[in-house]
């Protein structure tokens, strides 16, 4: 056979294989094989592991590509990655478990389990419920206080964690709007510790992994005993893909630092399709059906704009879920995410379907690709290439981001080649507190402005001027894209006297939550 022949068959396959896959059909192994290829691809990822569960049965479950750049070694349905934030739901399962048991309630005061519990207000400390831990409406603003867990490298205990809860600014009121927090989730899993003597993480490992079979997950990274088989995280960085370091996350294990793989986690989908059963013939009980239904009930309503494509009416946030309806049926899902590694767990229980997608790449759309495509084909919805139709909105939002911050950067570059820029440095260097991060140091080092931040080692960087009063801060760190506006005031002498900051490009993530901060001189 020619070598034309053979391309004109193989484009052939290709060409069927896409029409399976835009058809109102189940996708079969190969189109899924196919689908994931053209995401890798598509969105630049390493290495991919889907797992599609139907009917009590996982019918697909592989890893994709490359677990690392450095070793090339390949992925498989058993490598393990960070799940990140679908760990909330483990977290909730674990307090449904208590619940179950009677020792405690959702509706219990956070106080009686944590007496030093205290956050801006003090009727909202009083009435602050296990259940507002786990809900997004604690009226403290989007990813508040991320900073003292994100990036690695901080110094802060979960101790210090809760202590500081107080000093973060209340940025909507008590139980009215949906953000989305990571450190309640934190305090969740004290209450765990306080309510039953055990770590969250050796409940979660002995009360949920164990007996759902998950023998290879691992509630953090530091726990897992046999590391041949783990993902390393990657990200671009200046425009290519590579590894980058590792965050363990251990002391915001609550809420994002569960290791799992496509095969273990595709057993806590089937245990949840299951109503809380699991086991042969699903003679064991995990969770109730009750508590299952608390999981899965709306806690804090979420907006909803146009019906968009899947028809959705309403949006919820339930106990480490989200809710939603496709289709006319209601939705379970949620999405995890720390550097390099993101994840999407989705059921939908009338189907008694679940899909799980784990990547190595921090790129959202990748997963979305590969969940919405398989989900198209069970609702029999036709005719969307979401892979097609999401790189191009990627492409759409990095040039938008770029054009920021490019034009951020030819501003700051005019001003160094100009040779007039008056700033004197000096006017700002010393050391400047914010009540819950701490101290920072801007300093001059080699006639260059530097940020120093004392309790988080990552949040190190070169300073420089902008316009006014302004600097930017890049990051040393280039792994970490989250370049940061250094806004000083001045006092009557024109020194400075503080500053404030907030991220540069829209698609910095949410916990680089500078915009929390407030500096002040230090006496």
């Amino acid at each position: 056979m020619s070598r034309k022949s053979i391309r004109i068959i193989f484009f052939i396959s290709i060409v069927l294989l896409m029409s399976a896959i835009l058809s109102a059909q189940e996708l079969n192994e190969a189109a899924i094989d196919l689908l994931v290829d053209r995401s890798m691809k598509a969105f630049d990822v390493p290495g991919i592991s889907v797992g599609v569960i139907k009917d009590g049965k996982i019918v697909y479950a592989k890893g994709v590509g490359v677990r690392s750049l450095k070793t090339m070694q390949k992925m498989d349905a058993n490598t393990l990655v960070c799940i990140g934030s679908n760990t909330k739901a483990f977290t909730t399962t674990a307090l449904g478990i208590l619940v179950d048991e009677g020792k405690i309630k959702w509706d219990d005061k956070v106080r009686e389990y944590i007496p030093e519990f205290t956050v801006y207000n003090p009727y909202v400390s009083d009435e602050f419920t296990i259940r507002d831990l786990l809900t997004h409406r604690s009226g403290l603003g989007l990813g508040a206080g991320d900073l003292m867990f994100f990036p690695d490298g901080t110094d802060f205990t979960r101790a210090d964690i809760i202590h500081n809860l107080r000093y973060l600014k209340q940025a909507s009121s008590f139980r009215s709007k949906f953000d989305y927090d990571n450190l309640l989730y934190i305090v969740a899993g004290e209450v765990i510790q306080r309510a039953t003597g055990k770590s969250w993480e050796d409940f979660v490992e002995e009360r949920i992994l164990r007996p759902l079979g998950m023998n290879d997950s691992r509630s953090t990274y530091e726990r897992i005993k046999d590391l041949s088989n783990t993902t390393d995280p990657h990200a671009e960085v200046n425009g290519k893909v590579e590894v980058i370091r590792r965050n363990p996350l251990n002391v915001a294990a609550a809420a994002g630092a569960v290791y799992s793989n496509i095969t273990e986690m595709s057993k806590w989908v089937q245990m949840f399709l299951s109503k809380g059963k699991f086991g042969e013939g699903n003679s064991k009980t995990l969770i109730s059906e009750t508590v299952l239904r608390d999981l899965w009930s709306p806690q804090t309503i979420l907006p909803v704009g146009s019906p968009g494509p899947y028809n959705t009416h309403f949006s919820a946030y339930g106990l480490g879920f989200g809710l939603g309806d496709v289709g006319g049926y209601k939705q379970v899902s949620h999405t995890g995410g720390i550097e390099g590694m993101v994840t999407q767990v989705t059921m939908i229980p009338e189907l008694n379907l679940g899909i799980v997608v784990l990547t190595n790449q921090m790129e959202g759309l990748a997963f979305v690709s590969i969940t919405n495509q398989i989900k198209d084909g069970y609702l029999g919805k036709k005719g969307n290439d979401w892979v097609t139709l999401l790189s191009t909105q990627r492409k759409q939002a990095l040039a938008q981001a770029k054009t920021i911050t490019d034009g951020v950067w030819t501003e700051i570059n005019r001003v160094q080649q100009s040779g007039k820029n008056s700033v004197d440095l000096n006017n700002f260097t010393g050391k400047y507190s914010d009540i819950w991060l701490g101290d920072v140091s801007i300093s001059i080092k080699n006639g260059k402005a530097w940020f120093d931040a004392k309790r988080s080692s990552n949040l190190t960087g070169e300073m420089f001027p902008y316009k006014g009063n302004t600097f930017v801060v890049k990051w040393s760190d280039i792994a970490m894209p989250a370049d940061a506006y250094v806004n000083f005031s001045l006092d009557e002498e024109g020194k400075a006297s503080g500053f404030t900051m907030r991220p540069v490009s829209p698609l910095t993530d949410f916990s680089f939550d500078f915009q929390d901060l407030s500096f002040r001189r230090a006496k």
